[in-house]
């Protein structure tokens, strides 16, 4: 099969030009003062020296930052059609693709020079695969993309250039699935939303207990493993954290632990719709005669099934990474500049597009992307902490942590 690329002219930063003509035009349109020379001594007069003339130093034009972008716009489908599933892979590319190219346009008009070019994985491990041995590719400085983790493991398995940094814009994914030193994860894991709900807990809250709820599946290990250890380290072992398999909505065996009068901290790192309709419900229960503080799996803020009364009942705390204020100056300005650039309303992947684009694309122009960990950023929908993690890359580490307020989630930290 073959491979289809999508290559777009570069950014030039042109626009330049058009600023320099514009002042041209306004010095020669404004009005000339001569100066009024002093009166000359002729008896001081001092022979003029004869000095060589002086060339002016031309400055040193704006170093163009060539990047690779690899999205599953599957171009492949075009012809036989595209079904749901491959239909909601070119929406977010097309997305993340207009946020990441309407930064680069930004950046330019500061004078940044870029040269963006555009591949597509078409979400297949072989296209992923063959894409790595590209020599425009390798010749970048840097790469955003694959985006879903098979292909990102198929690209990095064939990636051998050990200083050009691969981004994986979108996945949570740990770093640990991929073993490679140049991988860049904008996403944080789930590790990361367990450590920033223990220290929460421990810095605001300070409970003598925390109750971790469990269905049973082995996948909330991740969760609750990383927020053991990082509430155990934060508290010196003072919180005592207590696990319970939670079966039919049972609490009963709680009750002896619980406290009258303090926070009783409850954290349930599920997403099984049927286990959390039945134990949210004994919760609300246990709530009428306890005091009930929630922290949920931050897949919680996506399901519909969870009613925002419930959740505030119980004082729920979520954390996210996600969180978009669409009346803040910022994403007025940029939704005003997306729909003049595309004539539409701009995704939640255009917006981690132009985030990242913003953040990545000012540091491969300054030639700075190795300075991550010390170059902090606040985008529209998330900040950007970096943490060299060795052997596995840099690794974004800011988490939200949010709270139902007035029925709507409110960020408190």
């Amino acid at each position: 099969m073959i491979s289809v690329r999508n290559r777009l002219p570069p950014l030039n930063g042109s626009k330049w030009f058009i600023f320099l003509f514009a002042g041209l035009v306004v010095a020669a349109c404004s009005p000339k003062v001569r100066p009024v020379a002093p009166p000359v001594k002729r008896e001081t007069e001092k022979p003029v020296e004869n000095k060589p003339e002086t060339k002016p130093v031309k400055p040193a034009a704006p170093q163009t930052a060539t990047i690779s972008l690899i999205l599953p716009f599957g171009l492949n489908h075009l012809e036989s059609g595209y079904n749901s599933v491959s239909l909601k892979e070119a929406d977010i590319a097309i997305g993340y693709y207009r946020g990441f190219k309407l930064a680069l346009d930004s950046l330019t008009a500061l004078g940044y020079n870029f040269k963006l070019m555009v591949y597509d994985s078409k979400d297949e491990k072989a296209t992923a695969h063959s894409l790595a041995n590209n020599p425009a590719i390798r010749n970048s400085k840097l790469v955003v993309g694959p985006v879903f983790p098979d292909d990102i493991k198929s690209f990095a398995a064939n990636h051998t250039n050990p200083r050009q940094l691969v981004v994986s814009p979108l996945s949570p994914a740990p770093p640990a699935t991929f073993k490679n030193p140049g991988l860049v994860t904008m996403t944080p894991p789930l590790e990361y939303h367990a450590s920033a709900a223990a220290r929460y807990i421990n810095d605001k809250i300070r409970p003598q207990k925390v109750f971790i709820l469990r269905s049973g599946y082995s996948d909330e290990m991740e969760y609750i493993i990383p927020f053991k250890k990082a509430i155990d380290s934060l508290s010196k072992r003072r919180i005592r954290v207590i696990s319970l398999t939670v079966v039919h909505g049972q609490l009963n065996s709680l009750l002896p632990q619980l406290s009258a009068d303090g926070k009783n901290v409850f954290v349930v790192p599920a997403t099984n719709q049927h286990f959390l309709t039945v134990t949210l419900r004994s919760l609300d229960t246990l709530a009428q005669s306890y005091p009930v503080t929630l922290f949920g799996h931050p897949n919680w803020i996506n399901f519909a099934f969870l009613k925002a009364d419930l959740l505030q009942r119980l004082d729920t705390h979520i954390t996210s990474t996600d969180k978009i204020n669409y009346k803040a100056a910022n994403t007025v300005t940029f939704t005003r500049s997306y729909r003049k650039a595309y004539h539409a309303e701009p995704t939640p992947f255009a917006i981690k597009g132009f985030d990242e684009g913003m953040y990545l694309g000012q540091l491969a122009a300054a030639d700075s992307l190795n300075n991550m960990e010390n170059a902090r950023y606040t985008g529209i929908h998330n900040s950007f902490y970096l943490k060299k993690k060795p052997g596995f890359g840099w690794v974004n580490t800011h988490v939200t942590i949010l709270k139902y307020v007035n029925f709507e989630l409110k960020q408190v930290e």
